[in-house]
């Protein structure tokens, strides 16, 4: 069965949709209009083996928020639609990541409640036009339209692109990782029986 995901969300602000298939060779066609943006989300596509499309307009006129936002909101979603009842999925993923002098820690739950813990640091207010606290606002929408509780440790950085780079990567390994089904689990891995 294949594992895909697509969601579009229109509002006043942003128009967005996104396609996300989980058993991909790591392929993506992605334009958001912000360019480190659209480079984190290749990393995401790239490092976790997803094939991801996004389609992202909006009022970058006023600055970036919305538009980051937003996609992680319809991200989330569509990551939780392409999982689908969850049954046979690892649930669990982590990673430890380096990028030059930045390490990252990433750990994931798909345990349907959602949360985010994120402690990264950054010394500048961009990345080209991405404001870099916008990289939190996006986690935390991803995190809550899908379900997840998400973790992030920063263990060392000094340099911001190789800091939300890295948080990126290390997320796209989790993510992978927890979305990999075992043949052992023949329900949800849950005590409770449900996700």
């Amino acid at each position: 069965m294949s594992r895909i995901g697509t969601v579009k969300r229109v509002t006043g602000e942003t128009q967005i949709e996104v396609t996300i298939n989980l058993d991909g060779q790591g392929k993506a066609e992605v334009n958001t209009g912000i360019g480190f943006f659209d480079h984190m989300l290749n990393n995401f596509a790239r490092h976790g083996l997803f094939d991801l499309t996004v389609k992202a307009t909006g009022d970058l006129y006023v600055d970036c928020h919305h538009l980051i936002e937003d996609t992680g909101i319809v991200l989330g979603q569509a990551i939780l639609q392409a999982i689908g009842d969850k049954i046979g999925i690892k649930r669990y993923g982590n990673a430890i990541l380096p990028m030059d002098d930045a390490l990252i820690l990433c750990a994931l739950d798909l345990s349907g409640r959602p949360y985010l813990s994120y402690d990264l640091k950054f010394s500048q207010p961009m990345c080209g036009y991405f404001e870099t606290a916008m990289t939190k606002e996006f986690f935390y929408a991803l995190s809550y339209s899908a379900g997840m509780n998400l973790h992030f440790k920063m263990m060392s950085g000094e340099n911001d692109h190789h800091i939300i780079e890295c948080a990126f990567k290390a997320f796209s390994k989790a993510l992978d990782m927890a979305t990999q089904t075992d043949l052992r689990i023949n329900s949800v891995l849950s005590t409770k029986g449900t996700l």
